[in-house]
């Protein structure tokens, strides 16, 4: 049965190194554009956690740097955790997080900027009564998976970072007989045209608060 305990929230993210860290900007923003690019998606994701969950129970998984200043800034402005990204393919580093602590976890995508607090919210309430909860993302995969209790061969043998990532794991919940709740679809920035769309994004939500000129 789901727990009823307040679920933790991971989120994993790489330091922004040039040349390491959102490699595929780097047509479109050059190695010192894309590092940057992932250092505001990182914190405008972690931003938006921190807005839905208490820090405490929010983690931070560094990778190529643990020790980087820009982890170390977050950490002291948040109060969230630290730790290290375990070796291993994307699924045994998200298995990692959900079964860092007994009870419901949920890991989140540090390259999600459309994950709104309220959507992290309504997934960590949907998981008092699911057993797993997931946002689709438009490419196929998703951007947040949350379980109510450790499911270590959830996650096994997923074709990560192809279209078929989301249609796997649908095939795996059915096979182990796991309820799904799919709360909402969202979209990440992994390609040129993704960053783009975030800075129109950006761009309308900064005119829409703009005070009315009279």
């Amino acid at each position: 049965m789901p727990a009823n305990t307040a679920p933790t929230l991971h989120l994993l993210a790489k330091a922004p190194i040039a040349g390491q860290a959102k490699t595929r900007l780097i047509p479109l923003l050059g190695a010192e554009g894309a590092a940057e690019a992932h250092r505001q998606l990182l914190q405008h994701c972690l931003a938006n956690a921190c807005q839905a969950l208490p820090a405490e129970r929010i983690t931070l998984w560094t990778a190529l740097d643990h020790e980087h200043p820009l982890f170390i800034q977050l950490q002291q402005a948040y109060g969230i955790q630290l730790k290290p990204q375990p070796p291993g393919d994307l699924g045994a580093r998200i298995q990692a997080c959900l079964q860092a602590e007994p009870g419901p976890a949920m890991v989140m995508g540090s390259d999600c900027p459309s994950i709104t607090p309220a959507m992290i919210q309504q997934c960590a309430a949907q998981l008092a009564h699911a057993e797993v909860v997931i946002l689709p993302a438009e490419d196929g995969g998703y951007g947040l998976m949350g379980t109510c209790r450790a499911l270590p061969e959830l996650l096994t043998d997923i074709p990560w970072g192809t279209p078929q990532v989301l249609a796997q794991t649908r095939r795996r919940l059915e096979k182990l007989g796991l309820t799904a709740t799919y709360p909402a679809i969202i979209w990440d920035v992994d390609h040129p045209e993704d960053w783009q769309r975030w800075q129109t994004h950006l761009g309308t939500r900064k005119e829409s608060q703009r005070l009315p000129t009279e």
